[in-house]
């Protein structure tokens, strides 16, 4: 109606400005177009049957007028359309009657998608250029640009904010750490013990138990003990090039002065007995200076392999961010450490391990020895003890490579090694003369020189008794060798 209306007022209106007065149509209307008419549609002013104004605007539309609904869910928990606002030339919009369905009275933003925050990067909805996903950089990476998302150096780690990266931080193993504490405070102990033992027999060098011992290899060994107690605080000090080439030396050469002694004394002990089975010529090499020349040769093959590893490859430090390169960024940390791996912390070890495998096997040949001739008993036991602890140690060591806490345990674990086989040393071999010399020294005072034929009469007297004691038991074949030489009970010199 409105716009049967607006037609008749428009025509109404231009005949009366081309006519002038002249009824029907005049010639001038015959031969209008329609663009013209067009302007006099949109000059029209009138109120329609609504009883509202009609008007149009520059663009030729007539004025809106609407009202606003929203779909909502009344208290009946029934849905309906409200009214909540309406346009007559402006909106007029009553907030506060609006609900939506998180119940949340702040108006949802009204927009595709919404900025990213720090860290994230857009990811374009396909097909719609203006809308996006965010996506959070995950792992190593940072947001790079406001689409991109880069991977860190391999030694730098993404910032909190995830927009750079920065520098991953560097660990050691520190004094105050439980890890240390504990092998510290062992090796202390075994320090304390060791230069004790030292003293002592330093201070009764001339008694007999002292040189019933072999004063020499004595001192040898003592100080292969107290170098694996010493190599504790090598460990633990922070990497430089000089505690890496010191770790190199050390590290096994406080077993390989402990073992080659004890190789080279049941080796002693072990040829004189055999030569004794044969004839009453002495064997060579037992005496003293021979017996240092003979431990030393097996020392220095260490350290030429020492000298050899360093020419090949010289000490340095290096971290290491893949021992602890865990999944969350903000925990990985550098390990500072020598650039020693783990096969050749073993090929370190390997040739003192050889030499107490081969020690070990001298003890047991050994071990039908008369128990008051000799210490090859108390070696035995040593030995026996000690290969229990570095087959402990193995699994240990590379049960763990794959730790983050690797560093740690290994590094407690081989110097905890290290101090107990020392210590099975000390206590074994050292403690029950020392005990002797400080609270009995009645004990301690010459006795009968024994001559390598009354060694012979012990080896063969050891042999026939072993035969006979196959139906007799073991008490009885030990009483009637040990009977038969209570005239010759002394160390073997």
């Amino acid at each position: 109606m409105d716009a049967v209306y607006a037609m008749a007022h428009a025509l109404h209106r231009m005949h009366r400005e081309l006519c002038y007065g002249y009824p029907g149509l005049c010639p001038r209307m015959a031969s209008i177009d329609g663009k013209e008419l067009l302007s006099h549609i949109r000059a029209v002013s009138f109120n329609g049957s609504a009883g509202t104004p009609v008007v149009f605007n520059e663009n030729g539309d007539a004025p809106g007028r609407y009202d606003i609904f929203q779909y909502q869910i009344t208290n009946r928990s029934t849905a309906e359309y409200r009214v909540i606002g309406s346009w007559t030339n402006k909106l007029h919009l009553k907030v506060e009657a609006m609900r939506w369905k998180s119940g949340d009275p702040s108006l949802p933003p009204s927009v595709c998608s919404i900025p990213c925050r720090a860290g994230e990067r857009k990811k374009v909805v396909k097909g719609v250029p203006c809308c996006w996903h965010c996506e959070r950089c995950e792992g190593y990476h940072y947001q790079a640009s406001e689409f991109t998302c880069e991977l860190c150096p391999y030694e730098m780690r993404p910032d909190v904010n995830r927009t750079g990266c920065v520098p991953i931080p560097i660990i050691k193993l520190e004094w105050h750490s439980p890890w240390a504490v504990v092998p510290v405070f062992i090796s202390m102990l075994g320090i304390i013990a060791t230069s004790f033992v030292i003293v002592t027999f330093v201070r009764y060098n001339d008694t007999p138990i002292v040189r019933a011992s072999g004063r020499e290899m004595s001192y040898v060994l003592l100080t292969g003990i107290f170098l694996c107690y010493a190599i504790t605080f090598l460990m633990i000090a922070t990497p430089d090039v000089g505690v890496c080439s010191f770790r190199r030396i050390f590290l096994g050469l406080g077993m390989c002065f402990s073992y080659a002694a004890l190789l080279t004394k049941t080796n002693r002990i072990h040829r004189i007995f055999e030569q004794g089975k044969k004839s009453v010529t002495a064997p060579r090499f037992i005496s003293p200076a021979s017996q240092l020349v003979i431990t030393f040769s097996l020392i220095s093959v260490q350290l030429l392999g020492v000298f050899v590893w360093f020419a090949v490859d010289p000490p340095h430090t290096v971290v290491d961010y893949g021992e602890q390169r865990t999944q969350d960024p903000l925990s990985a940390r550098g390990v500072l450490k020598c650039d020693i791996s783990d096969l050749s912390l073993i090929c370190s070890l390997g040739y003192s391990i050889l030499l107490m495998v081969t020690c070990t096997v001298y003890a047991i040949k050994t071990r039908g020895v008369p128990e008051t001739f000799n210490e090859a008993k108390p070696i035995g036991f040593t030995m026996y003890t000690t290969c229990i602890i570095w087959l402990a140690f193995i699994p240990i060591f590379f049960g763990t490579s794959q730790s983050a806490e690797r560093m740690y345990i290994q590094t407690t674990t081989l110097t905890i090694s290290l101090s107990l086989s020392a210590s099975v040393s000390l206590g074994m071999l050292y403690m029950p003369k020392v005990y002797v010399i400080l609270f009995h020294p009645e004990q301690n005072v010459p006795k009968r020189k024994r001559s390598f034929k009354a060694i012979v009469t012990a080896a063969t007297m050891s042999g026939k008794l072993s035969q006979k004691g196959g139906d007799r038991p073991n008490g009885e074949v030990k009483t009637e060798l040990c009977e038969s030489m209570e005239t010759n009970s002394d160390f073997i010199n």
